[in-house]
């Protein structure tokens, strides 16, 4: 069974799902792929997941970097969850590129290489926006691309972690092993 809640951004309203394990979704209202994989057998309800999730969202809204992770339950293909992985090593305030983390799978399996393409498919089906930190990955020439919340909310994200747009690349590094 998942539950759901909702909770007010300064750039816009949230969506938060979670099950038994952790939190399985946190979307923006209105985004490209808003409660994907939502169970249709789902309700509103209070869990100390959302607890802990307001908790983190709210220090982050508050400019600072939340020094704690509220327990996720990622659910999606291995291919997937190993990109999702590598977004949860990209330091806060800093960016990389979809190039980078797919060099960085690549090396991980193995592989001569692997598709920047592929990686931003993964990358822009993130359930977990903001925490799990898909808006820190810029183009490869720092151009700010693909984000499913949208190109602005992805800017004022980036502004409050201090990532001023018009620099994001020059913070860009290479996050397989921090």
């Amino acid at each position: 069974m998942q539950y759901t809640c909702t909770y007010q951004t300064p750039v816009g309203e949230i969506l938060l799902a979670c099950d038994d394990i952790g939190l399985t979704g946190l979307w923006f209202k209105g985004g490209k792929y808003y409660a994907l994989n939502l169970d249709k057998e789902h309700e509103p309800g209070e869990t100390p997941f959302f607890s802990e999730t307001a908790r983190w969202l709210d220090i982050y809204f508050s400019r600072q970097e939340p020094d704690f992770m509220p327990p996720v339950h990622m659910i999606g293909s291995s291919f997937q969850l190993s990109v999702w992985e590598l977004l949860r090593k990209i330091p806060y305030g800093e960016t990389t590129t979809y190039g980078e983390i797919a060099r960085n799978l690549a090396a991980e399996r193995g592989l001569p290489h692997m598709s920047a393409q592929a990686v931003g498919g993964a990358v822009g089906h993130n359930p977990i926006s903001i925490i799990i930190p898909c808006h820190r990955v810029i183009g490869a020439s720092g151009s700010l691309i693909g984000y499913a919340g949208g190109l602005q909310k992805k800017r004022t994200l980036l502004s409050y972690e201090g990532i001023h747009t018009d620099s994001a690349f020059t913070k860009s590094q290479n996050y397989s092993n921090p």
